[in-house]
C-alpha cells in the first residue's frame, strides 16, 4: 500500500503508527528527500529504500511506538558500517508517533441522548465502545463507521470484564437496574479513568447507599459523577445533555506536554541542517565589500 493511502486508513481508524520521512541526504542514498513510509507494530508500507537502512528505520520506529505517547524523533543514518551498506552517503528520517486513539470511551446505552454522543464523539480521534442489551438498539447509520464498536451485551459483569484498562465509561441505559448493576462492575474492576452516570442527584442517593450497601467504600464511590455533564450547564434535550457529557469529557483527557516543549529538539535540527563551514556566505564590510 502506498504510504498516503496507508496514513489515511491508519488516521481515520485511530491505530497506532509511525510516518518516517527522509527530510536530508548527503553524497550517494538510495532514495531523494520527500520519501516516506508508514510503520505499524506487524506492517509497513512503503518505502525509504530498502536493506539494512531501511530495516534500522522500521526498528527506531516501532520502539518509539511501543513508548504509547505522540513524539517526534530525527534519526541520523551513515549509509556505511551502522547501516551495513556501502552507498557511502548520509541520511535524515524524521519519525512522527502518531500512538492511536488520544481516549477510549465505553458507552452503555443507545437511547436518544447516547445516540446524540456518539454523533458528537465522530469527529474527534476517540475509540467509542457502544454496549446496549438490546440487540435491535443500534440505529442503522452506526454500521462500518470508524473508530465505532457496537457489542450487544446482556450480562453487565461480562460487558465489562470486555472492556480495555483506563477507558472512560458513561452508563445510560433504558434500565435504572441496568445502571445499578454496570457502576458496581465498574467499581469492582476498579481500572477505568472515569465513571459517569446519568441521572439526578437524588438518583445517585438512591444508587450511593445499595451501592455501599454491596460493600463499596466511600473512596470508590467518589468516584463516579451523577449527574453528568460539564458544570453549569443547562438543558434536558438529549443534544443539550450529550454537548455538556462531550465538554467534560473534554476535561478528563490527559494533558498533553507545553506546546512548546515538543518535538525535535531545536538544538538537534540546527545542527543536522546548518550549511557546512565553507557554504556560509562571506562576512562583508560596512561598505559592502568582503572582508
Amino acid at each position: 500500500m502506498i504510504w498516503h493511502e496507508a496514513l489515511h486508513r491508519l488516521q481515520d481508524a485511530a491505530e497506532p503508527h509511525v510516518l518516517a520521512s527522509l527530510v536530508g541526504t548527503a553524497g550517494s542514498t538510495p532514495r531523494e528527500p520527500g520519501a516516506k513510509m508508514v510503520i505499524t507494530a506487524d506492517a509497513v508500507h512503503d518505502t525509504l529504500g530498502g536493506g539494512s537502512f531501511e530495516f534500522q528505520v522500521i526498528d527506531a520506529a516501532r520502539r518509539t511506538l511501543a513508548d504509547g505517547r505522540p513524539s517526534t524523533r530525527l534519526e541520523a543514518f551513515p549509509l556505511g558500517a551502522r547501516s551495513g551498506q556501502c552507498c557511502g552517503g548520509y541520511v535524515h528520517v524524521l519519525l512522527e508517533v502518531f500512538p492511536g486513539a488520544a481516549m477510549t470511551v465505553a458507552l452503555f446505552g443507545a437511547g436518544h441522548v447516547g445516540q446524540e454522543l456518539v454523533r458528537l464523539m465522530a469527529p474527534l480521534p476517540w475509540r467509542v465502545l457502544w454496549h446496549d442489551s438490546r440487540r435491535s438498539a443500534f440505529p442503522d447509520w452506526a454500521a462500518d463507521r470508524p473508530r465505532l464498536a457496537c457489542h450487544t451485551a446482556p450480562r453487565a459483569e461480562a460487558a465489562v470484564a470486555a472492556l480495555p484498562a483506563g477507558c472512560h465509561a458513561l452508563v445510560m441505559t433504558h434500565d435504572h437496574a441496568e445502571d445499578r448493576a454496570l457502576v458496581d462492575a465498574l467499581l469492582t474492576r476498579g481500572d477505568c479513568a472515569s465513571i459517569g452516570l446519568i441521572g439526578s442527584a437524588s438518583k445517585w442517593a438512591s444508587f450511593r447507599r445499595r451501592l455501599s450497601d454491596a460493600g463499596h467504600t466511600a473512596d470508590a464511590l467518589v468516584r463516579v459523577r451523577c449527574p453528568i455533564g460539564v458544570p453549569g450547564a443547562h438543558g434536558k434535550l438529549p443534544y443539550e445533555i450529550a454537548v455538556a457529557v462531550v465538554a467534560e469529557l473534554l476535561t478528563l483527557k490527559p494533558r498533553e506536554a507545553r506546546r512548546d516543549e515538543r518535538g525535535v529538539d531545536p538544538g538537534t535540527l540546527r545542527a543536522a541542517f546548518a550549511p557546512p563551514p565553507s557554504a556560509q556566505p562571506t562576512p562583508a564590510t560596512a561598505s559592502g565589500d568582503p572582508t
